[in-house]
């Protein structure tokens, strides 16, 4: 073990390569005892830190330069994910509901800290972490329909005002802390940060413009620039004297304004996710003293006092927001579950008062009990009151699918893109292209991938083509014996998914038809799959299928449908067109809790009406919801008497790709009928 440490103290490639390793390994194992990756990371930085296995030292130079670009990378994915269009909505009102979560908790902490015997420098900065909250509830909301909300989108854009002013805080009690800091140089210091300020939210906006008017939009380019523009700003940050922290977050908003590109800020969002953020929260392992740690907790005083002065104080500002503004108990209690995870901010500002010595090492491991408190409790919050906040209102029968905007372009016929690749499962799914097409008055492609990777042997690649070939010929030669108008085509590509997209692109198509593939592996878990990619960066709607019959034989429909109901209307309308082919009749099924209230029962049967009254027609229809306390099993037991069951995607990248929301990837794990599950783009 000391030649293991003593190589490991040496040379920088061993410690690398053991973080490498343990962000690779460990958060999925843990995610397989169902707990969080985050705590695995945290586990692994106590187990190998200079407190457990002695083979990583958080004061090497190799660990401080990983942890700043993590901590700085993580201030910046914060700023990224502020939504500068929606805080513009409801500006005023977030800017009085940020002003209250930002007073209440500052003076709670504050007080917490003198009572503890802390200065009062140590005391208002305690106070300032309280402040900042990261509304990790957000894509809950989302996926249920709820962002039309004026209280949500008022807790959402009060996150602008509450973290900027907490890092201003850091900003003056590190200057306190390492000189005289007299009111003259608080001054300057306000100043010098309002220009810095202006400089990185509009210079940015407009180098950035220019730079990508002049270069074009080669994804390398942006790539590139907003790396240097993330850094340029931490560095601009320490020269003016504050954190850097504070220039990634303000580079993090102005980035949005600047690239228009979702897939290079996905690119950029990925490579800190996967590399630097996790390697920051090792390194917060290694901070971690087991012993003191427990000798710390054993108390449990300033722990408890700390998350309880967060959660009064956030509830106090939460309801003086409700006050306010009159909104109701349940947004008021939404309001202040978005408001108190403590994640990004605080945990980076905790680091640089530890690291500065402003903070002692009991309320470092108080603040990393919060976290994971707080990260926990503000999800499940959200997700029990989401089911009685009202749904925004919508006129769904004006809500134009994809399909209607493919009629709407003069000339262009209605394409469906089927990948062959599988004899196996190449019949069903032309039969369900022909379906779509036929009621359509459209035609059908059948794509073929020749994978041609580097240095392939030209007889290999021939033996590819031939395969190809022979596969999108049947294809067309079985949809035309369905009478419906086909051809095929053949592409040379080095990745099949990559093809996929790029093929039907190039076809102008209307709707993509592919087959299931298992999931499940290793490989599928760490890099993703043919799927994940296609769903991702298709530009049509994705029909991903598992059918166990024929399409042509399928008279009971199911579609599951969630409280983001406007987002269901694709699935409603293929369901109608199967439907109608096969004189079958179809179900629309809405399953939640037993904590959703009866007034929104009733808007969502009211507002699936609507989509019934548009779509049907002559075909049989109903409507069906549930509420249960396990919808999986409830819907499971529904799907009982179908043939085929038809859902929505919810697309969410993750390190491993794409990750389907909880609901769906149980539901694809128990229904045991056939299914179409169908992602849209965003």
């Amino acid at each position: 073990m000391e030649i293991l440490r003593d190589l490991f103290a040496q040379d920088p490639i061993f410690p690398f390569a053991l973080l490498l390793g343990i962000i690779l390994v460990v958060p999925l194992c843990f995610e397989r005892l169902q707990l969080p990756g985050l705590v695995g990371l945290l586990v692994a930085g106590v187990v190998f830190g200079p407190h457990g296995l002695q083979l990583l030292e958080s004061q090497s130079e190799t660990m401080k330069l990983l942890s700043d670009i993590g901590v700085v990378y993580l201030m910046f994915v914060a700023g990224l994910e502020m939504d500068i269009a929606q805080f513009q909505r409801v500006r005023d009102r977030a800017l009085g509901f940020g002003f209250l979560t930002f007073l209440f908790p500052l003076i709670a902490g504050t007080i917490v800290g003198r009572w503890f015997g802390f200065d009062w420098n140590a005391s208002i900065l305690l106070g300032s972490l309280l402040s900042s909250h990261t509304p990790l509830g957000y894509p809950i909301l989302s996926r249920m329909g709820l962002m039309g909300n004026e209280a949500v989108i008022v807790a959402l854009g009060g996150t602008i005002f509450t973290n900027i002013p907490a890092l201003l805080v850091l900003a003056i009690c590190v200057g306190v802390k390492t000189g005289d800091f007299t009111p003259i140089e608080l001054l300057i210091l306000i100043v010098s940060l309002s220009l810095y300020s202006a400089v990185v939210l509009w210079g940015v906006n407009w180098i950035g413009k220019e730079f990508f008017r002049r270069s074009g939009d080669e994804e390398g380019n942006q790539f590139l620039f907003i790396l240097l523009a993330v850094f340029v700003a931490a560095v601009g940050a320490q020269v003016i004297g504050v954190e850097k922290i504070i220039g990634a977050f303000l580079a993090g908003m102005a980035v949005n304004e600047v690239v228009e590109s979702e897939t290079v800020k996905e690119k950029v969002v990925f490579v800190g996710s996967v590399l630097f953020i996790p390697m920051f929260i090792i390194n917060l392992g290694l901070l971690i003293d087991l012993q003191e740690f427990a000798k710390g907790l054993a108390s449990f005083g300033l722990t408890i006092a700390i998350i309880g002065a967060l959660l009064g104080s956030k509830w106090i500002a939460a309801v003086g927001t409700q006050w306010l503004y009159r909104y109701t108990r349940a947004e008021t209690i939404a309001i202040w579950s978005l408001s108190i995870p403590q994640v990004a901010a605080t945990l980076a500002a905790t680091i640089v008062g530890y690291r500065q010595g402003i903070l002692t090492e009991e309320v470092l491991n108080s603040a990393i009990v919060m976290m994971l408190v707080t990260a926990t409790l503000g999800p499940w919050v959200t997700a029990r009151v989401a089911g009685a906040l009202p749904l925004p209102e919508a006129d769904l029968g004006a809500i134009a699918t994809t399909f209607d905007e493919t009629e709407a372009q003069i000339g262009h016929v209605f394409t469906v893109v089927v990948p062959v690749c599988n004899p196996e499962t190449e019949r069903y799914l032309v039969e369900l292209a022909g379906l779509l097409a036929r009621a359509e008055a459209g035609q059908i492609v059948s794509l073929s991938i020749a994978r041609s990777i580097a240095y392939m042997e030209v007889s290999a690649l021939d033996e590819a083509i031939a395969r190809g070939e022979r596969l999108a010929n049947e294809a067309v030669e079985f949809a035309r014996s369905l009478g419906v108008s086909a051809r095929g085509i053949l592409r040379i590509d080095s990745d099949v998914a990559l093809g996929i997209v790029h093929g039907s692109r190039e076809q102008n198509a209307s709707a993509i038809v592919m087959g299931w593939s298992e999931t499940t592996s290793l490989r599928s878990r760490l890099f993703g799959n043919a799927i994940d990619s296609v769903l991702w960066g298709a530009h049509c709607p994705v029909a991903v299928t598992r059918l166990l019959a024929s399409p042509m034989q399928m008279q009971r429909i199911l579609v599951l449908v969630d409280r983001a109901i406007a987002q269901s209307v694709l699935s409603v309308r293929v369901a109608f067109i199967l439907a109608s082919a096969n004189q079958g009749e179809v179900t629309l099924l809405y399953a939640g809790d037993r904590h959703t209230s009866p007034e929104v029962h009733e808007q969502i049967g009211a507002q699936l009406s609507q989509l019934v009254a548009q779509w049907s027609g002559s075909t049989p229809s109903q409507i069906a919801i549930l509420a249960d306390d396990d919808p999986v099993g409830a819907i499971v037991t529904a799907s009982a008497p179908y043939d085929l069951a038809i859902l929505r995607s919810t697309r969410r990248r993750t390190v491993a790709g794409l990750e389907i929301d909880d609901l769906t990837t149980q539901l694809l794990r128990q229904l045991s009928l056939s299914l179409v599950m169908l992602g849209e783009p965003e």
